[in-house]
């Protein structure tokens, strides 16, 4: 565990890497809405399995430390209600503004590690942090090689936003937070703004496939976003 020093205080996170004494490429890893919790690290750790340094920040740290709220070691159905009740105003509470604030700080830490090797980074993510990468991703073009998001809500800052992205693009959609006519007009979106991309709903999923602690979880799909993502990853990071 870390601390980030932020313009509004210091960020907790979770850092994986290998223990070899080298410098590998940098990713950074948005946390989906429940945060920093064993099925994250755990995710990050066999990231790092593959030659990455990963960071995984609390970006819910203005209310406190990661878990920033309890939650149960299952997050089932029956669990979600009470869950998303504490966990929507904090997520209303983190604005635009507040994102492009924390990403400049992540970013400047990630790439000071001494663990870090030079060149650029990635930024991957989950449900909301999906659009977290995005969006740092749009504002830092010339430091973003590779950006992955995994059913979040990739469109909703607007094609403006899409035009600014520079990096290789992996977006992997739930079928239930996607329709194939959706799909199609994203797609289009991206194309028309130059954006290198693959985008695709994964068949059958529902919003949330790559948690193994929730009702979603779908462990063939998440072995689809192994394959996506290992691949994107080798291709744009130095070493990766």
């Amino acid at each position: 565990m870390l601390q980030i020093p932020t313009t509004d205080g210091q960020a907790d996170a979770f850092a994986a890497f290998p223990d070899d004494g080298e410098r590998h490429p940098g990713v950074l890893m948005y946390a989906d809405g429940f945060g920093i919790r064993p099925v994250l690290t755990e995710m990050a750790r066999e990231l790092a399995g593959h030659g990455y340094y990963v960071l995984v920040p609390n970006f819910f740290y203005r209310h406190g430390p990661a878990p920033v709220i309890e939650l149960p070691e299952y997050i089932g159905e029956e669990a979600r209600p009470a869950v998303f009740a504490q966990l929507m105003p904090l997520i209303e509470a983190h604005t635009a503004e507040r994102a492009l604030r924390d990403a400049d700080a992540y970013l400047r830490f990630l790439t000071t590690r001494p663990e870090v090797g030079a060149g650029p980074v990635a930024v991957t993510g989950y449900c909301i942090g999906g659009l977290l990468a995005m969006r740092t991703a749009a504002a830092h073009p010339g430091q973003v090689a590779a950006v992955a998001a995994f059913h979040g809500p990739v469109g909703a800052d607007g094609p403006d936003s899409l035009s600014r992205i520079t990096a290789q693009v992996h977006l992997g959609h739930a079928a239930s937070d996607l329709t194939p006519e959706a799909l199609g007009e994203l797609n289009q979106a991206l194309d028309a703004a130059g954006v290198d991309h693959t985008s695709e709903i994964y068949p059958g999923t529902v919003h949330g496939f790559t948690m193994a602690d929730t009702d979603a979880f779908d462990p063939a799909a998440l072995r689809l976003h192994w394959d996506r993502l290992l691949p994107l990853l080798g291709r744009t990071l130095a070493d990766g």
